[in-house]
């Protein structure tokens, strides 16, 4: 257990920030979702709509450190390709 006041203060803001990001995360896991639903449905236009929603988040999420900029890029692009076979 922490013993010094400096330290208690950082374990009270790693807990807040890990409610944070684990926030961050479940929404970025939820717009993929969206995606992939459409997708399997062969919604085109559900599909488009839910993929300009979710890249925004992705990209956030990576600007704030919950997943790593390239894993948010590779994710957008190969999302990204999936809907325009969709959609040709």
């Amino acid at each position: 257990m922490a013993n010094t006041s400096s330290a208690k203060k950082a374990t009270r803001k790693i807990v807040r920030r890990a409610a944070i990001n684990k926030n961050r995360r479940s929404r970025v896991r939820t717009y993929i979702r969206q995606i992939e639903e459409a997708l399997a449905s062969g919604d085109k236009a559900a599909a488009q709509a839910a993929f300009k929603i979710a890249e925004p988040e992705l990209m956030r999420a990576a600007t704030k450190g919950v997943i790593h900029k390239n894993t948010a890029s590779r994710k957008v692009s190969r999302l990204a390709q999936r809907v325009k076979v969709l959609s040709a």
